[in-house]
């Protein structure tokens, strides 16, 4: 399994990776694009409480360009999902579960012969020390409390990223993301388009996004909206270019999905719709930059 460095800012003055020195950090949270950037104030505490350990963390691999621009932590070891976990190098020295409540994910770890787990308790494994797992808590401070029942400390406004060095293609643009990874999340397209419509209407440059799987559903509503087909950027971007779009637009329009935490992380301006899920466990900070719906 290769380990890929992922800071961009000075580089670390920790040893290189896998190499199983006393201080090497493993952290698992091989999820999406959200649930990485609600872990980011989890991550930053871990790297302010060990400036001189080298940090990696099993995510997958296609979210590496965030990480970097995160600088929170050294390396990925891309990890897409539990039970594959492979850390190349001998035992780290602590291993920190910021996937979920386990059994699996704590087994993946313990799989890695740490010397330390930081973890929520589990039945099943009761040598490890850690608070309960609760359900209703926001998900960026579910892992600043696993961190804080450890002794370290969180800022859980410090959910902001690097902006990417690239431009935007679209600056000041308007972006409405009408995808979301389950479709219970999904607003219905006729309504993003009415929004859209409206927006366009204004005299404003809208753009539509989504990944490869979503160019469709965009290009049903820009069709639906009247918009160009210029204006579907769908399938068309990497995720350094989508952050871009994001850091550079005028306001963004999406579902409970990651485009709407990229927003929060570069503070632009957002209309969130959510459901099943509520708000309160996955939404933006309070404010008055960020609407959830």
């Amino acid at each position: 399994m290769a380990v890929t460095p992922a800071r961009s800012g000075p580089a670390s003055t920790a040893t290189p990776p896998g190499t199983g020195t006393p201080g090497e950090v493993l952290v698992l949270r091989a999820l999406g694009l959200g649930d990485l950037l609600t872990a980011l104030p989890a991550l930053r505490g871990l790297r302010r409480e060990f400036p001189h350990r080298r940090i990696a963390l099993a995510t997958p691999g296609a979210l590496e360009p965030l990480v970097r621009l995160a600088n929170a932590v050294d390396d990925v070891v891309p990890t897409r999902g539990l039970g594959v976990l492979d850390w190349p190098g001998d035992p780290p020295a602590m291993a920190v579960n910021l996937h979920g409540k386990g059994p699996q994910s704590i087994a993946d770890l313990l799989a890695q012969h740490p010397a330390d787990v930081l973890s929520h308790r589990h039945p099943d494994f009761p040598g490890i020390d850690g608070p309960p797992w609760v359900d209703d808590v926001h998900e960026v401070e579910r892992w600043c409390l696993l961190l804080e029942h450890h002794g370290l400390t969180a800022d859980r406004r410090a959910l902001q990223l690097d902006r990417p060095q690239q431009p935007s293609p679209v600056p000041g643009a308007v972006v409405v993301h009408p995808g979301a990874a389950y479709p219970a999340r999904r607003w219905p397209v006729c309504r993003f388009a009415v929004v859209a419509h409206a927006l366009a209407e204004r005299g404003l440059q809208v753009v539509v996004t989504g990944n490869s799987n979503e160019r469709l559903i965009a290009a049903d509503v820009a069709h639906r909206a009247g918009l160009p087909s210029s204006a579907v950027l769908a399938g068309h971007t990497d995720l350094d270019t989508l952050a871009a779009v994001v850091a550079d637009s005028r306001l963004v329009v999406c579902g409970d999905t990651g485009v709407g935490h990229l927003a929060t992380a570069y503070g632009t301006p957002s209309v969130l719709l959510f459901g099943p899920t509520p708000p309160d466990h996955w939404g933006p900070p309070a404010g008055d930059r960020h609407v959830a719906l």
